[in-house]
C-alpha cells in the first residue's frame, strides 16, 4: 500500500531547508563552546533537526524529509566549512546525515501508530547515533574532555527529544487545521 502525501509549496519547503541548516549550523558553532566538562552548547540546539525533519515526514512523507535533509546538510555543511574547524564540519555531516536517514526512515516505519511513538523512537535511536558518530570523529585523540562531553550531549538530545513531543504534536494539529480549511 502505498501513502499519498501532500507536496510542500516552495515556500514550505524553503522554511523547512532554511530551519534545517540555520539548527545544524548554530549547532557546529555552538559545540566547540562548553558550558562544564559534561556538556556543550551544541547539545542544546542540535534536537531541533530531529524535530524539523519529523515535521516534514509527517506532513509531506519521506522523500521530501530526505530532500530537506540533503539540502539542510549542504548548505550546513558548506557554511560550517567556513565557519567551524574541519574536523568538526566532517563530523558534523557524516552525523548529520547518518542520523538524519535513520531518523526519516523510523518516523515512516512507525507512523501508522500512536502519534508521539515515531517520534519518539525515532528521535531517540537518531541521537545515540549522532552522538557516536559526532564526537568519535569529532574529538577522538583530542585533549578535551570529550567522552564526558557525549555523554552529557546524549543525555540532553534524548530529554528534549521527549520535551519536543509537545512542540511536534502542536505544529502537526495545526498544520492539519489549515489544510482541511483549504
Amino acid at each position: 500500500m502505498t501513502t499519498r502525501f501532500a507536496s510542500p509549496s516552495l515556500q514550505q519547503l524553503a522554511a523547512a531547508v532554511a530551519a534545517m541548516g540555520v539548527v545544524v549550523l548554530s549547532s557546529n558553532i555552538l559545540v566547540q563552546y562548553a558550558i562544564n566538562d559534561w556538556l556543550t552548547w551544541g547539545a542544546i540546539t542540535y534536537p531541533f533537526a530531529f524535530l524539523v525533519s519529523e515535521l516534514v515526514n509527517r506532513s509531506f512523507g519521506p522523500q521530501q524529509a530526505r530532500r530537506v535533509a540533503w539540502v539542510g546538510f549542504a548548505v550546513a555543511v558548506a557554511a560550517s566549512v567556513v565557519l567551524a574547524p574541519p574536523r568538526i564540519a566532517l563530523a558534523s555531516g557524516v552525523a548529520f546525515i547518518a542520523s538524519q536517514w535513520l531518523d526519516i526512515s523510523v518516523f515512516h516505519r512507525l507512523r501508522a501508530g500512536r502519534w508521539w511513538r515515531a517520534p519518539l523512537v525515532a528521535t531517540l535511536l537518531a541521537a545515540c547515533l549522532d552522538t557516536f558518530l559526532f564526537w568519535s570523529i569529532a574529538f577522538a585523540g583530542a585533549a578535551e574532555p570529550w567522552l564526558t562531553w557525549a555523554l552529557g550531549d546524549l543525555a540532553v538530545k534524548l530529554v528534549l527529544g521527549v520535551a519536543l513531543l509537545l512542540p511536534f504534536r502542536l505544529a502537526i494539529a495545526r498544520w492539519w487545521r489549515a489544510t482541511a480549511a483549504h
